[in-house]
């Protein structure tokens, strides 16, 4: 699924990821943790493809197949509308549109018949149970139906994987459990694909496999047991 491997990130003078290198299957729930600074978000853009990492012939990068690092910026924007998800800390929902809208853009942006993409987003609003609030606009939603919305819109192309950074960062405990049973659901009867950037210690090590950051390297890799959300 992903292979990234020997990835340098350098702003200025400041190293900020120091030749890491991961691997993600199909299916799987991993967790990146570590303190603040140590570089977890900007492995994730990486990762993610919003962000390239340091030139270097020792670099790659592979998902699903496909070199990223050799695509042109035309493709890369191909490649993610088509492949990757995004759910954010702030749901990053456009407030002037409704939920069912904002939930179709990246179906609209792919070129998808907006008939279409509004079916699939209404079957996902479904699945969440929100198929009620599809016409409310973001400012009348609650913060984990906000968030709810913004793993709608993610998994609107049916993602080879989903980048999560924060995701519960922003909501109470009962919305942030909420959110954390759905991406169980969603590996367990989907085989949805989740890299979770977290300071949620409860779903860090609920995840398959918990990356410890430090200073811009992996220095664990672990294999967490069980790998589903207890019932």
């Amino acid at each position: 699924m992903i292979r990234a491997t020997n990835i340098h990130k350098t702003y200025k003078d400041l190293e900020v990821l120091k030749g890491v290198s991961v691997q993600v299957e199909k299916g799987e729930i991993v967790s990146i943790v570590g303190a603040s600074g140590a570089g977890k978000t900007t492995l994730l853009h990486i990762l993610g493809t919003l962000d390239t990492p340091d030139s270097d012939k020792a670099s790659s990068l592979v998902i699903n197949g496909t070199n990223i690092l050799t695509l042109s910026s035309k493709a890369l924007a191909k490649f993610r509308n088509e492949h990757i998800g995004f759910i954010f800390q702030f749901h990053q929902l456009l407030p002037e549109f409704t939920a069912l809208e904002n939930i179709c853009i990246p179906a609209l942006i792919k070129g998808e018949r907006k008939k279409e993409a509004e079916k699939r987003a209404m079957e996902l609003l479904e699945f969440l149970h929100l198929s009620g609030r599809a016409h409310h606009k973001p400012n009348a939603l609650s913060g984990g139906e906000q968030q709810r919305v913004s793993v709608a819109r993610a998994l609107m192309n049916r993602p080879s994987v989903v980048f999560a950074d924060e995701p519960s960062g922003n909501l109470d405990s009962e919305s942030a459990e909420k959110l954390h049973k759905l991406f169980f659901q969603l590996r367990d009867e989907f085989q949805q694909t989740f890299v979770i950037v977290t300071h949620n210690e409860e779903l860090a090590t609920m995840a398959d496999r918990k990356l410890v950051m430090i200073d811009g390297r992996i220095v664990t890799n672990d294999v967490l047991i069980p790998n589903s959300f207890p019932n």
